[in-house]
């Protein structure tokens, strides 16, 4: 059996640069050059994380937001491990005074995970857990 793992998620927006510098300065991100196809408006960052994941931040000027922040079928969310209960509570604190929505405090689940979740500034949610 070949050994998988996911390589990266993708995510578009309309505000790239905004993207790029939530999840460097929140996630500990680094991302590289921009890169820009001048023929097709298309423009993107990688951000890599300590643990070898990566999220690729797109833009296009003829994609489309879509309507609604409600739960829908497809990507729900991506978490994200910060190591303990209290990086948890300080990031998620962090996140709220800078004015991002937390929409679940940071709490045990019924599954035992120790999260809470908040949302970037496209909407996208991420859970933040130890």
């Amino acid at each position: 059996m070949i050994a998988m793992k996911i390589e990266h998620l993708a995510i578009w927006t309309h505000q790239l640069d905004a993207l790029r510098d939530f999840y460097v300065a929140y996630f500990n991100g680094r991302a590289n050059a921009k890169y820009t196809n001048p023929r097709t408006g298309f423009s993107s960052y990688f951000i890599t994380f300590a643990g070898g994941a990566r999220l690729e931040l797109m833009q296009r000027a003829d994609v489309q937001p879509r309507a609604g922040d409600a739960e829908r079928v497809g990507l729900a969310h991506f978490a994200v491990s910060v190591g303990s209960e209290t990086a948890v509570n300080d990031l998620t604190d962090r996140l709220r005074r800078d004015g991002y929505p937390v929409i679940s405090e940071p709490r045990t689940t019924g599954d035992g995970y120790y999260e809470s979740v908040v949302l970037d500034p496209n909407g996208n949610r991420i859970e933040i857990t130890v």
